[in-house]
């Protein structure tokens, strides 16, 4: 071994005898352990890569992991009680973690169905580097994602001719226990409707609002933006079900359909079906023969089991803890007198889900995944089974195998309110391309048009980011208006609505103050942070870039944070320009790192940045040239010519002409597709 190795060696041995020192607390951190081996900041993290080929918190991170692995093979600790041993003050972020390190679960160790490696695993960068942030991100990255516009596949999709909502059903029984009975009947035709991909059929939560509404037809029809209603009332008396139905049109505001039916228990599945048929003719809908198999489609045979499933799913869909819990009780139940009750398995994994979406301790991923992996074996075609499997895969941030899960829902049933808001954010945040984003938020708004206020909140926050995005700022401001009003708490409207303004007047000043208003109210927000330091970078204050830029940078050491990587760019220009050369020298060589991992539509912009930084302008032009040569890209690319770095490619012969090439390709594609929004009424 040579000497340098022989020194590496010893200064990781040293490093981890600190760390481990220090294991159970969370607050120790890179500059903890610069201090602990007297070294620099700088210096610690030039010798960590060097000798391990991470970043300093990836280390200090993998030192943590290794000795929770070691508790978990060697203690009966719990896997929560390992993760504050070791400094995870968030036992879901250690699991997390720990499912990157070595590809499975904490609570798999000690079940003797894993063979641990006894060599230090190393981090997959591919997972690295993948958008990890949970809805704290949604805002974020509106100024520094790059998606791709179509606006031809946009405007077809938004070719909606026939809309229908199916209003709730009326309990006919003085026996108010039959109401649920009542529910299902309703859910089974909207079920149906929704699975016809000619009709536009507003989504359950939309409707739920006029169950006893006093409101006449015109008006809801008005409010719910549909051409036709559907009224219906119902009972169970003994055996028999007693159905009147009745399909509106709202120009005429009379009939067009109405029939009675008496059947028996045993025939209520070729009852739905039948309704969702005669409704589907009486508009001339046009139903594909797949549509047909997905509709006449039985959910299960048991009619004990169906009777239950329709019990739970008044509590599935009110959402709270507390009936959650009832849901899957009585879904459970169902799949007692049908183990191979697909519905139910899938309710139980979604219910799950829904239980700890918004918590930081996740104590259900495996039972999610289990339940989805049922639903999924007794019935792959089912939009609810594939919804619930995604749901899996964004618990556990797998989000590229989420994707095609939610695209397959929505082809077997093209109006899942579900999977159109799923899409809409994961087009956004996860896998950013601007054309399916507009095309699902729209349709997400026009699927929600009278839901409850914050679910309305946040699809007008949706479809307003999606419009700036696309060029349309003054829209956008209407949209996150609306937002606002229907829930003036809303945690990310204020963030969008300070750039809402900047792109519609380039007010720089009034845009920093309403961000710093933001954060004032809570500091712990990364995401409005490095936007604060980045707007002082682009006025080139680099003394107040930094001073911002600084406080994010040691939040995302100390939490360990793979987030933002694309900004070390940015940060790197701003701490040389302190005069801090080797903490900039690092940054930039992380950012060098982000570029050769990236594959996307943006490889080019960044690398234009990266060569910018390196006085290399003949090839960050050539970068610049090529990125002008794609087809569609986000709004706020126009902006960057006056961006520090962009800057300094002022002088070359050819830049005045790219960048008017990118401006012009923008805005051709911005005005036929205006065209096109305006013809459907949709600005």
């Amino acid at each position: 071994m040579s000497d340098t190795s022989i020194v590496g060696v010893t200064f990781i041995t040293k490093a981890e005898g600190i760390i481990l020192e220090h294991i159970a607390d969370e607050q120790f951190g890179v500059s903890e352990l610069a201090a602990a081996m007297s070294m620099s900041r700088s210096t610690l993290l030039r010798n960590i890569k060097k000798n391990t080929e991470l970043s300093a918190s990836q280390f200090i991170r993998q030192v943590r992991l290794q000795k929770g692995m070691e508790m978990l093979q060697q203690t009966s600790m719990t896997v929560s009680e390992v993760s504050y041993r070791v400094g995870f003050g968030s036992t879901s972020y250690f699991i997390k973690c720990f499912r990157e390190q070595y590809g499975y679960p904490p609570g798999e160790v000690g079940k003797g169905t894993i063979e641990v490696e006894g060599e230090q695993l190393r981090l997959n960068y591919s997972k690295l580097y993948r958008w990890p942030l949970i809805a704290a991100a949604f805002v974020i990255l509106l100024v520094v994602s790059f998606f791709i516009l179509s606006k031809k596949d946009t405007v077809q999709s938004l070719k909606l001719e026939k809309s229908i909502a199916v209003l709730p059903f009326k309990n006919e029984s003085n026996d108010i226990t039959n109401l649920y009975f009542v529910n299902g009947l309703m859910e089974s035709a909207l079920n149906n409707l929704q699975k016809i991909e000619a009709l536009r059929v507003i989504s359950r939560t939309s409707v739920e609002k006029y169950r006893n509404s006093k409101k006449g037809i015109p008006e809801i029809a008005q409010e719910l933006n549909v051409s036709y209603l559907v009224e219906g009332s119902g009972q169970r008396v003994g055996d028999q079900v007693l159905l009147n139905i009745q399909l509106i049109e709202v120009a005429t505001d009379r009939p067009i359909w109405v029939e009675q039916y008496s059947r028996k228990v045993d025939d209520i599945f070729a009852l739905q079906n039948e309704v969702a048929k005669k409704i589907a003719d009486a508009i001339e809908a046009t139903v594909t023969p797949a549509e047909l198999e997905q509709i006449a489609k039985k959910p299960t045979d048991n009619l004990i089991a169906y009777d239950l499933y329709l019990q739970g799913l008044d509590f599935f869909y009110t959402r709270t803890d507390e009936s959650l819990k009832q849901a899957i009780e009585l879904f459970e139940k169902a799949i007692e007198e049908d183990s191979e009750f697909a519905l139910a398995y899938a309710n139980i994994a979604i219910s799950y889900y829904l239980l700890e979406m918004s918590k930081t301790d996740k104590q259900y991923t495996e039972k999610i995944n289990n339940y989805a992996d049922k639903a999924l074996l007794y019935d792959s075609k089912s939009a609810q089974s594939l919804n619930a499997k995604a749901f899996y895969y964004i618990q556990t941030k797998e989000y590229q195998l989420a994707l095609p899960h939610l695209e397959k829902a929505l082809e077997y049933n093209p109006n899942s309110s579900l999977a159109v808001q799923m899409l809409a954010d994961f087009h956004f945040r996860l896998v950013p391309n601007t054309d399916k984003y507009l095309q699902y938020a729209l349709k997400g708004f026009q699927l929600n048009v009278s839901s409850d206020s914050v679910t309305q909140s946040y699809t007008c926050l949706q479809l307003s980011n999606a419009l700036v995005s696309s060029g349309f700022p003054d829209e956008a401001l209407k949209y996150i208006n609306k937002s606002l009003d229907y829930n003036s708490e809303d945690y990310f409207a204020p963030h969008l609505k300070a750039f809402i303004l900047f792109a519609i007047d380039g007010n720089i000043e009034r845009t920093q103050n309403l961000l710093l208003k933001e954060w004032y109210k809570d500091t712990t927000r990364l995401d409005i942070l490095q936007d604060i330091a980045k707007l002082y970078y682009i006025q080139e204050d680099y003394d107040t870039a930094y001073f911002y830029f600084k406080k994010f940078v040691k939040e995302r050491e100390r939490g360990g944070l793979d987030i933002y990587v694309q900004e070390n760019i940015k940060i790197a220009m701003v701490y040389s320009k302190m005069g801090l050369e080797e903490e900039a020298e690092v940054f930039f060589e992380e950012f060098s790192e982000y570029c050769e991992a990236d594959h996307s539509t943006y490889r080019n912009v960044n690398l234009a940045w990266k060569y910018a930084y390196e006085g290399k302008i003949d090839k960050a032009v050539e970068e610049l040239k090529l990125f002008s040569e794609t087809e569609n890209y986000l709004y706020w690319f126009l902006l960057i010519e006056d961006e520090p770095l962009i800057k300094r490619l002022k002088s070359h012969s050819e830049f005045e002409g790219i960048m008017q090439r990118i401006k012009d390709r923008f805005w051709e594609n911005q005005t036929q597709l205006k065209s096109s929004l305006e013809e459907k009424g949709l600005i």
